[in-house]
């Protein structure tokens, strides 16, 4: 069951609520409650798919942010073998929020790299909120190198809020960092893929969402800033963020329109978190298919695509 309901699903807790109640009473085999429970939940699912086809773009900013979707530590595990994490960017230190690895994806070797934003309060706190450092973004660059040396295809996750904004950060090169990680993506001749997962926000997102596909999961959402932060610069407050959202045009059909990414990844009724096995499978079919489209390719072709692209958007 869902742990944690958004304030426009009030409705679909309540009934949940109530098929939790009866499911914990002694029926003593009578056959209504099992009943009453199945008329129940052919409510839910009607309201879910009631709720979630008309989701507004500040819905949306609230299920990419949802605590109980598919993290990256989540997709490592249903979706790729053998993983082995490589740290450090041999420079200043590791980062926990931006990790990666070399692993096996469906019978083939490729370097992963994620953001992950925690799943619990411990969790959280160690990877820094999902926001990266200089010392995450360098190490990604040492893994894209690492990817173009072995001839291996990366695969990147994202889901931030944005990049660390600390004095730290800034100190050691932040905007450098980010700037030569797009760099680095639009110059190694492998297959890359990237997957917006949640939140794709700032530069702390796009640093690894340049790729041949950008991918976005049905309810992710991509954006140069938060809506709060726009509200807060507009209206000189964070009460105007469902406006904000609205004019940022942030939602995944959006970003599809406007030719920023190439594929929307759908997601099971009531949000990924719903039912987080079957939006991780899902997922892992579209990046299948879409690297053996890109594998067909030589060496020029894929930087030529990347090229393309990124001169088309605007």
């Amino acid at each position: 069951m869902i742990k944690h309901f958004l304030s426009f699903e009030k409705q679909i807790s309540d009934l949940e609520g109530k098929i939790e109640e009866l499911r914990h009473l002694s029926s003593g085999g009578d056959i209504n409650i099992a009943e009453e429970i199945g008329k129940l939940q052919t409510t839910v699912s009607n309201e879910l798919k009631r709720t979630y086809s008309k989701l507004t773009p500040w819905q949306k900013v609230q299920v990419s942010r949802h605590p109980e979707r598919p993290h990256f530590q989540d997709i490592v595990k249903h979706l790729f073998d053998d993983y082995i994490p490589l740290a450090g960017d041999r420079s200043f230190s590791d980062d926990n929020a931006l990790t990666g690895g070399i692993a096996f994806f469906r019978n083939q070797s490729v370097i992963i790299i994620g953001i992950d934003k925690g799943k619990n309060t411990a969790d959280r706190i160690n990877k820094n909120f999902g926001m990266a450092r200089p010392e995450g973004y360098r190490k990604a660059i040492r893994l894209m190198d690492l990817a173009n040396k072995f001839s291996l295809p990366v695969l990147m996750f994202v889901d931030t809020a944005g990049a660390y904004p600390g004095k730290g950060a800034e100190e050691r090169g932040q905007a450098q960092a980010i700037a030569r990680c797009i760099q680095k993506s639009l110059e190694i001749k492998v297959p890359t893929i990237s997957t917006i997962t949640g939140e794709g926000g700032s530069g702390g997102a796009v640093a690894l969402a340049v790729a041949n596909n950008t991918l976005m999961l049905e309810h992710a959402i991509y954006s140069v800033i938060s809506p709060e932060g726009c509200s807060s610069i507009l209206w000189r407050s964070s009460d105007h963020a469902n406006e904000a959202a609205e004019a940022l045009k942030i939602t995944a059909q959006d970003m599809l329109k406007f030719g920023i990414i190439d594929e929307i990844i759908p997601e099971p009724v009531g949000g990924a978190h719903r039912d987080m096995k079957v939006a991780i499978n899902l997922m892992g079919d579209i990046i299948e298919k879409r690297l053996k489209t890109l594998q067909s390719l030589d060496q020029n072709e894929l930087v030529k695509l990347k090229e393309d692209k990124y001169l088309k958007i605007g």
